[in-house]
């Protein structure tokens, strides 16, 4: 008698095609719960917005030391609203899924982890560039501002290069505080950091000891490299500001992944 043989039907691997589209879907639904989270989305879009429009567009007409001001506050407050996007949208939301078991779910499903992150990040990236266009049409439709197709290609690259970077830091505030703090040290940190880079005034009208703490703040170096695109940046050379802004970015990704490798092997 023939043993009968049983045909086992074994899962596909892992495709190109099937591994982008589950990294396109949790994109996607990524996207719908920040944008239907009305406290993260309202404030994160809602505060650069008001703030442009008291300080930027108010100042539309002022020119100070070759400076225009409605120009250099649409470079700051783009940084402060794309910080702003991937600091609360990564440190706290993913500090509060790591507190109510989410991460622990993700883990457990057939998902590529890389996808989680990855949509994390382009969260940032999407809010980040529809602060940029929002600004971008009130400074050029009420804020007396001009602003070149060239000049706005490299503010969208750079929204995205800054998203990415304070996605790092929103990674590490993550898995460092806890979920019912992290509102609270994430306001701690970006607020005085956007205050002395010079996003909300022009640095220079900072106090001195302020503007010699600036080149170590990674804020400091996006908004030099935002500001460049106007011609407002300082004396020292863009790829300092680059070095900074990816330096800061490895250190942040670096520590991250130890906390995590470590978290990992006590649990």
């Amino acid at each position: 008698m023939s043993t009968p043989t049983i045909a086992y039907h074994v899962p596909q691997s892992f495709s190109f095609a099937r591994t982008a589209k589950i990294f396109i879907k949790e994109t996607k639904y990524e996207f719908l719960k920040l944008l239907r989270n009305r406290s993260f989305s309202l404030a994160v879009i809602g505060f650069p917005i008001m703030f442009y429009l008291l300080f930027g567009v108010s100042n539309r007409g002022v020119h100070s030391s070759g400076i225009h001001m409605a120009r250099y506050l649409l470079a700051g407050y783009a940084c402060f609203g794309l910080i702003g996007a991937a600091l609360f949208g990564i440190g706290v939301g993913l500090a509060g899924e790591r507190a109510a078991g989410w991460l622990e779910v993700k883990r457990a499903s057939p998902m590529p982890p890389p996808a989680y992150l990855f949509a994390k990040c382009m969260g940032a990236i999407v809010f980040g560039l529809i602060i940029l266009t929002a600004l971008t049409v009130l400074a050029v439709t009420i804020g007396g501002v001009s602003v070149t197709g060239f000049e706005l290609v490299k503010m969208f690259g750079l929204s995205v290069v800054g998203s990415i970077s304070f996605a790092s830091m929103g990674f590490l505030l993550a898995l460092l505080v806890p979920a019912n703090a992290a509102p609270g040290i994430v306001n701690l940190i970006y607020l005085p950091m956007s205050f002395m880079s010079g996003l909300w005034m022009p640095i220079q009208y900072l106090p001195h000891s302020l503007q010699r703490i600036a080149p170590a703040l990674p804020t400091y170096h996006l908004a030099q490299l935002m500001l460049g695109v106007f011609g407002y940046a300082n004396q020292s050379s863009a790829a300092s500001h680059w070095f900074g802004l990816a330096g800061f970015t490895m250190v942040m990704l670096g520590t991250s992944w130890l906390i995590f490798n470590r978290a990992q092997q006590n649990a």
